[in-house]
């Protein structure tokens, strides 16, 4: 497809939530946002891939994005989108439903790759769920951001994001208001990195393996851009939540940086 003639255009209820988002980040804590979205790639065709630590992520990336000048179309579980009211605000600000664990999951990875031809900037988070690592490094990734990424030739970014688990419990709403009031006291500093593009293109697209590879290529680079945003807190994060599973089983077995 032709993106030159076909570049998606963020409407106006993203714009203005994204504004909001802004406001509400720092009302309850302090953003501090690192590196930079190459302009040529700001308005599209790009996939960002970022870590997921909090139900408060959505919030704090949407800020960090504005603050780029990127206004990404979130990949988000059907859940939101039926909830009355804000479901009709991600529909018509054109975020992309995925079905988690139904046969229809496949049809968001296609409309993913439908809106990035168009020109769009996507937003994923690899993991595919908040991760459940004791330590809150990511976990070992499912292979749709690289499947999206080999469909469609986007350059892929890095996202590293630490400290929104300060302001959300991971059971919210339950605890929710607790938790606000909790941050806009202490106003944690929340830390976003936007890394260098990742090379794929050492690896084959439809070659047995490069799906799951390209992953933890991607994995890897997420888990380099956060290392630096936690430098005090290498094994295990000083806030903990009482209300946060621990599961080993996706454990990802990270590299040496660089």
């Amino acid at each position: 497809m032709d993106t030159a003639h076909a570049t998606w255009q963020p409407p106006a209820i993203w714009r203005a939530a994204q504004l909001l988002a802004r406001g509400v980040v720092a009302a309850v804590a302090r953003l501090e946002v690192s590196g930079e979205v190459p302009e040529a790639l700001r308005r599209g065709p790009l996939i960002l891939a970022a870590n997921h630590i909090s139900p408060f992520d959505p919030v704090v990336l949407t800020a960090a994005c504005r603050s780029r000048g990127v206004a990404p179309r979130i990949m988000a579980t059907a859940g939101l989108f039926r909830a009355p009211v804000i479901g009709a605000a991600m529909r018509h600000a054109g975020h992309i439903r995925v079905d988690r664990g139904t046969a229809a999951v496949g049809k968001a990875l296609d409309d993913a790759a439908s809106a990035v031809a168009a020109g769009s900037v996507i937003l994923v988070y690899p993991e595919g769920r908040i991760g459940l690592d004791p330590g809150m490094w990511p976990e070992r990734g499912k292979t749709g951001a690289a499947r999206l990424a080999f469909s469609c030739g986007a350059p892929v970014i890095p996202v590293a994001q630490w400290g929104s688990h300060e302001v959300l419990p991971y059971r919210a709403p339950k605890g929710l208001l607790r938790g606000l009031a909790r941050a806009v006291v202490r106003r944690p500093v929340i830390r976003v990195h936007f890394g260098d593009p990742i090379d794929l293109s050492s690896l084959a697209p439809g070659t047995p393996g490069a799906a799951r590879r390209a992953t933890d290529r991607i994995i890897d680079r997420i888990t380099d851009a956060l290392a630096p945003l936690r430098p005090d807190e290498p094994e295990r994060p000083r806030h903990v939540d009482p209300g946060r599973p621990a599961d080993t089983s996706r454990r990802h077995r990270r590299r040496p940086p660089g």
